[in-house]
């Protein structure tokens, strides 16, 4: 059974839904009409370029053209984390970069390799999608672990100071706000397991079932990626933690008072 087709005109209907949030938001006084027009319009062409990629990228299921893409998709969430946890560039883009290729690479070999064993590993069909839904699901838990840790080890930076002079040393000092920043960011993909199926229908299971796909094999594509991004993500955040303190403290132990964006 294919899945029905969206045409143009119930398209402009569906843009027409976004006026009853609008609505709203200009009745309790939040004047959102620019964000929410030019937000909504790079969706738009945003998606209707990769879809237009994508479409070029599975007719042709080239590995080295699969692999460009997958490079692109890292270095943007690298860049995007960053932005939103409000870090400079300089002193993390390294490290980011590093921890969610390590992570991504590895659930999504380990699902598409050990797990689906399609004829082809690099099938942009497999690939392609389940890097991006690993992947992005790490982008979030790395935005909360990095802005947790930094934001309240700044805010606690007397406490962690008394730590060093009693005699810590950097890690033992740090491992409080450590644990505190790893927790914030994998326990939204726990709270997420744990109602999976019962508060919420998931995302790639709908769609899968959408596609045709019978509701058993959807559950357990569903499950698989599941792991995959709870896996990813926690080895992201650990890593990626671990990698960026080599960068964010002087040769005294002292967090750099210009690692962290001045937020306006």
């Amino acid at each position: 059974m294919d899945t029905l087709d969206i045409a143009l005109p119930q398209m402009a209907v569906l843009y027409g839904l976004c006026l009853a949030p609008w609505l709203l938001l200009w009745l309790i006084g939040l004047r959102l009409s620019r964000d929410i027009v030019i937000s909504i319009l790079r969706m738009g062409v945003q998606l209707a370029l990769v879809g237009f990629y994508l479409k070029t990228l599975f007719s042709l299921n080239e590995p080295w053209l699969n692999a460009l893409w997958i490079l692109v998709m890292l270095a943007v969430a690298d860049l995007s984390i960053l932005q939103r946890a409000g870090l400079k560039l300089r002193f993390f883009v390294l490290p980011t970069f590093i921890a969610i290729a390590l992570s991504t690479l590895f659930a999504t070999f380990y699902l598409v390799v050990l797990v689906i064993q399609p004829p082809h590993f690099y099938d942009a069909r497999y690939i392609v999608p389940l890097a991006g839904m690993i992947l992005g699901n790490c982008l979030q838990g790395n935005v909360i672990a990095l802005e947790r840790f930094y934001s309240t080890l700044r805010k606690n930076e007397q406490e962690y100071m008394t730590f060093l002079l009693l005699g810590a040393t950097r890690w033992e000092a740090v491992r409080p706000y450590y644990r505190v920043a790893v927790k914030a960011a994998v326990s939204p993909s726990i709270a997420s397991m744990s109602t999976m199926g019962l508060v919420s229908l998931p995302g790639m299971m709908t769609g899968q079932i959408l596609g045709g796909s019978e509701p058993w094999v959807a559950v357990k594509y569903q499950i698989a990626i599941m792991i995959c991004i709870f896996t990813s993500t926690t080895l992201a955040c650990v890593i990626n933690l671990k990698l960026s303190l080599r960068n964010a403290f002087n040769a005294y132990d002292v967090l750099k008072d210009e690692v962290m964006e001045l937020r306006k």
